[in-house]
């Protein structure tokens, strides 16, 4: 049975493993390495820096979930509240569930509990960052009712 929750500080040691993995698998896609150090380093570095959870939990601008699939934690998704002018967009900020545990439900009720989130405090939209080639997000994001709101290109020097 799978399943999400909020983050607690004792799930600390287990989102910095999957934050490991995260950024490992992600090093190997295209785009993956400029895209762990530019869009996603300053929120894994503030994951796994020792007490590094506990400081995501007491900003109330952040939300983590931590997904379950028979009492075990096998994947995690963090997002944050971003005002845009005179309104609010949410961002995932990251969100990863362990290969062995996906196509079973646990990160689209990871990507719905940052939705109901957002929507809970007003945001107008949510933003989220799949890679080009990761074609299993981009097909859990469209079936979530995500689409393409921006493309950036990229000429390496």
């Amino acid at each position: 049975m799978e399943g999400t929750r909020p983050a607690r500080r004792e799930d600390s040691e287990r989102c910095g493993e999957l934050c490991q993995e995260a950024l490992g698998l992600l090093q190997q896609m295209r785009g993956g390495p400029l895209f762990v150090r530019r869009e996603t380093g300053l929120i894994a570095k503030a994951l796994l820096r020792p007490g590094g959870l506990d400081r995501l939990l007491a900003n109330p601008r952040r939300l983590v979930l931590v997904g379950t699939l028979d009492g075990s934690v096998v994947g995690m998704a963090m997002g944050r509240l971003d005002d845009v002018g005179e309104t609010s967009l949410g961002i995932v900020d990251g969100c990863y569930v362990e290969p062995a545990a996906r196509k079973v439900g646990v990160g689209g009720a990871l990507l719905d509990g940052l939705v109901t989130w957002f929507t809970a405090h007003g945001c107008r939209g949510v933003d989220i960052s799949a890679l080009p080639g990761d074609r299993d997000m981009k097909n859990l994001l469209e079936a979530l009712g995500f689409k393409a709101r921006l493309i950036t290109m990229h000429r390496t020097l």
